[in-house]
């Protein structure tokens, strides 16, 4: 390996603009980590509030945005078992996915499935690991429930969509135009509440509430998920595009006996990391591979044009995944 590579690093604070080619040194492993010669990077929101200013990374993580990333494992550090040199990977990252080079925990790897290619799988590790972790294994979602996700034609929408529907839940979701209406439909949403025209409220309460939420608005949006919930019902919480305050009767929540929680990826734990990468592993894997899931592609830029990247996922105009070709 090289000793430096190119990269794409926040100048300061700011707009896409503020994304700047540098170089960098090529990171080295330590003990439980492997180094991807990096093919494609995935474009995240929370790419977009590091880069604004809103989001530091985590002690020790790089200051590269970047949370994912599909290449091929080209050094190992000490006590690694089950990769080798050459394979083919896709990986949840700490930081850093903006550049040639990227370190991770070796336990946050993830092979490439079977009929994907390296762009496809640089869009999986974060939504996935978002989407099972909050939707299956804190949200508890089961077959036969109603859930709704909102933002259905986002990287976690089309996630969220697809993996309920395939694991037998009834699919609602809101989207802000007829073609990421069509699109969530498409993906196997039941219902799709375009949020300019419509009110989720009304149409989850005709349907009986919904039984588990995903919502990464926040806002005004709050009160409206709290109404919106079956009886027993569950929201999860993943982000706050709206802003995380907002004036909440907690009555309800309890005379209905709600559930209300969240969380964000990037904070937790590599063990927790590694337990949602085993999960997906054993229970989503093979449903990718299997062509019954994937990833959506909306649109693909070469690294330099990362700033045109973060145009493009602040316009909200992308329907599905975002990629950096490195």
């Amino acid at each position: 390996m090289p000793d430096m590579m190119r990269a794409v690093e926040i100048s300061v604070p700011g707009g896409p603009e503020m994304l700047v080619e540098t170089q960098r040194p090529v990171p080295k492993p330590a003990a439980g980590e492997i180094v991807i010669k990096v093919a494609y990077a995935g474009v995240n929101r929370p790419d977009v509030l590091q880069r604004a200013g809103a989001y530091d990374p985590p002690p020790g993580a790089s200051d590269l945005p970047g949370l994912e990333a599909s290449g091929e494992v080209v050094a190992i550090g000490s006590g690694v078992s089950g990769w080798a040199l050459g394979d083919k990977v896709c990986a949840l990252l700490p930081g850093g996915g903006y550049a040639e080079y990227a370190v991770t925990p070796a336990a946050h790897a993830l092979p490439v499935p079977d009929g994907l290619g390296l762009d496809e799988a640089a869009a999986l590790p974060e939504t996935y690991f978002t989407v099972f972790s909050n939707v299956f294994m804190r949200g508890g979602l089961k077959a036969g429930e109603r859930f709704l996700v909102h933002g259905g034609s986002s990287g976690i929408g089309t996630t969220a969509i697809q993996l309920a529907n395939v694991f037998g839940a009834r699919v609602f979701a809101t989207a802000g135009s007829d073609a990421k209406c069509a699109a969530c439909l498409a993906l196997g949403a039941e219902k799709v509440i375009n949020y300019r025209d419509e009110d989720f409220v009304e149409m989850l309460r005709a349907e009986g509430g919904a039984d588990l939420i995903l919502d990464m608005v926040g806002g005004e949006y709050l009160p409206r998920n709290v109404k919106a919930l079956a009886m027993d019902g569950r929201l999860v919480q993943i982000a706050f595009l709206q802003g995380p305050k907002v004036a909440l009767n907690f009555a309800q929540v309890m005379v209905r006996r709600l559930t209300i929680t969240g969380s964000t990826l990037r904070p937790q734990s590599d063990l927790a990391k590694a337990r949602i990468a085993q999960a997906l592993r054993e229970q989503v894997w093979p449903l990718i591979a299997a062509g019954r899931v994937g990833p959506v592609m909306d649109s693909e830029f070469a690294l330099i044009d990362a700033a045109q990247a973060h145009a493009r996922m602040e316009s909200s105009d992308h329907i599905g995944k975002i990629v950096l070709k490195v």
